[in-house]
């Protein structure tokens, strides 16, 4: 397991990460499978918005939940 705090996928942003946008391209993924963009709370919003036009958003959930659901 990696010491590095994990940063916000906005591009050009460099903050930590405080959320997980959880998202899947039906066109290309399983129904259960679950890709994860990182968001700090500035960016939560704009990088929702952008996979939910796209009908891909499927949670938001805080970073420390993700990682306790994801056993780690």
């Amino acid at each position: 397991m990696s010491d590095e705090t994990p940063i916000c996928s906005a591009k050009g942003c460099r903050a930590d990460a405080v959320w997980v946008l959880a998202w899947n391209n039906p066109k290309i993924h399983t129904p259960e499978r679950r890709k994860a963009w990182l968001a700090c709370g500035e960016h939560r919003e704009h990088l929702s918005q952008f996979l939910g036009v796209r009908g891909f958003l499927k949670d938001v959930v805080l970073l420390n939940e993700w990682e306790e659901q994801q056993g780690g």
